[in-house]
């Protein structure tokens, strides 16, 4: 149910109650899909005194009926005021990182009348990229050991790779024509000769040896 109206809230007509109703759907739509990691803020801007209509995932530690931010201050003030503002640097109020999105929402007469805010808690991502980063290392001092894969595989690979992307498709994705003029492309460059070239074929396209023995003859 919707809160009610400040006292010193601007009348609001029958078009601005039905958007900021959509609006309070979907911030919680929004909340949800992205929940626990992005803060969902809708702001009511007809009332800026008590402007913080509705907090998902409360991660700034917050309470609604907040005045009005500064960006919604200005929207106010000025109808030319950037519609959306995406990924701009912020910060909770304990010192977390933030990326944050407000999207400023007009009615009909191009009035602001709303904004809806979305505040990415930047800490655990950071927080994973460490871990990856650490996880992906290989030590540069130790010299290659060994080759995990056959000889060559890497580059009749990344020839595959290069002719789907003239077709603007995948491996995966060529049509039997396609697939048969790609095995006779690696044939002419000597790439069937390739140590268990074959089975490196067919796995990268997705379908059998056999049909790869078929293309090739």
């Amino acid at each position: 149910m919707a809160s009610p109206t400040s006292a010193n809230a601007a009348p609001r007509t029958a078009e601005q109650k039905l958007l900021i109703e959509q609006l309070r759907q979907v911030a919680d739509g929004l909340a949800r899909t992205f929940a626990p990691f992005c803060e969902v803020a809708l702001h009511d801007l007809l009332d800026p005194q008590h402007a913080l209509l509705a907090l998902h995932n409360n991660l700034s530690g917050r309470e609604t009926g907040l005045a009005a931010t500064e960006m919604g201050l200005q929207r106010i003030l000025d109808p030319d005021y950037p519609q959306v503002v995406a990924n701009y640097a912020a910060r909770f109020a304990d010192g977390r990182q933030a990326k944050s999105t407000s999207i400023g929402i007009k009615d009909s007469q191009g009035r602001y009348i709303a904004a809806l805010c979305m505040n990415v808690d930047l800490t655990l991502f950071r927080g994973f990229q460490s871990a990856l980063q650490q996880f992906a290392a290989v030590d540069p001092v130790v010299p290659a050991l060994e080759s995990i894969a056959p000889a060559g595989a890497d580059l009749i690979r990344s020839r595959i790779d290069e002719f789907a992307a003239r077709l603007a498709t995948t491996p995966r994705a060529l049509r039997a024509g396609d697939r048969r003029a790609l095995v006779q492309e690696l044939k002419g460059r000597g790439l069937l000769d390739v140590r268990r070239a074959m089975e490196t074929i067919a796995a990268h396209i997705g379908v059998s040896r056999a049909t790869i023995y078929t293309d090739a003859k």
